[in-house]
């Protein structure tokens, strides 16, 4: 196991690295593999030509870059820096500003693969930034995941990171509605999970073919029908409350469902019910691609 997984793989990569935490034990385990102790963020930024911090959160990321003997302050120009954490765009865009005033190079690059991702380098890296900023931070980048990809402009990793885990931990949740509903049906909960992780969703079928052949494409011609999916979800939202199990997020679904097929959309692909989302969020999602 490699120590402090992320940094420990820059030690392996063959990087000089000089590490600061709010708890020095925390960097015992580099210290022993190599790195080189500073006692400020501010020491850091004296040492080193890229600075990475990768915090718990906004706060926190505030006051290592914009508080007191902060990067914002200490990096010189020509340096360049690189946060981790997953953070408030916002922030980001406003750091980035201030640094580039400096001719300091910033690049957000939140990852994602969790713990067991960063021990075997298993991670994406969602890189925001200008072009030639992220490909000068590639080589730590690379160093720490197998797979790197530019989204765009800076604070654009970041978007990308916490919309995914929204829809990772929103997903999670419309999934244990469905478990608790299953399994007070009678159904054992071994044979749920292996029915998910065998059957379309657990292929990610719908992310991978389907909604690219439809919504992303804005062709609704049906490979599964709203009629269908309308019909389906009743089943499971009727089952649940034969059961007294409550299916917030599923009934939120079914009312979308209804008001799509109140357009007169029963026959057209299921994935038109989404188009209702983009009405109230007054954007489209199409892929480069589209015909429409």
């Amino acid at each position: 196991m490699l120590p402090a997984p992320m940094a420990g793989q820059l030690l392996q990569a063959g990087h000089e690295l000089v590490i600061h935490d709010l708890r020095r034990d925390a960097g015992a385990a580099l210290l022993e593999a190599g790195a080189v102790w500073a006692d400020s963020p501010q020491a850091v930024a004296g040492q080193c030509e890229a600075v990475a911090t990768c915090l718990p959160g906004p706060p926190e990321m505030e006051h290592v870059t914009l508080g007191p003997g902060g990067l914002v302050q200490a990096l010189p120009p020509g340096a360049l820096y690189i946060d981790h954490t997953t953070n408030d765009p916002k922030l980001i865009q406003r750091v980035h500003a201030m640094l580039q005033g400096k001719g300091v190079a910033m690049v957000d690059a939140p990852v994602s693969g969790g713990m067991e991702g960063a021990q075997t380098r298993d991670l994406l890296v969602m890189a925001g930034g200008e072009e030639a900023d992220v490909q000068r931070a590639m080589p730590l980048l690379e160093a720490l995941a197998k797979r790197v990809m530019h989204t765009g402009a800076i604070g654009s990793g970041c978007i990308c990171k916490i919309m995914h885990n929204c829809a990772v931990f929103t997903l999670d949740q419309v999934m244990a509605e469905c478990w608790t509903t299953g399994v007070k049906a009678g159904v054992a909960p071994e044979t749920l999970v292996k029915v998910f992780t065998e059957a379309a969703l657990g292929n990610m079928s719908n992310l991978k073919v389907r909604l690219p052949a439809t919504y992303f494409q804005g062709d609704f011609d049906a490979r599964f029908s709203l009629k269908l999916a309308r019909k389906d979800l009743g089943l499971a939202t009727q089952l649940a409350r034969e059961h007294q199990v409550p299916m917030r997020m599923a009934m939120l679904c079914e009312q979308d469902l209804m008001q799509a097929m109140e357009r007169g959309w029963g026959g057209r692909d299921a994935s038109i019910a989404l188009l209702l989302q983009e009405e109230r969020a007054q954007t489209r999602v199409r892929l480069p691609d589209s015909k429409s």
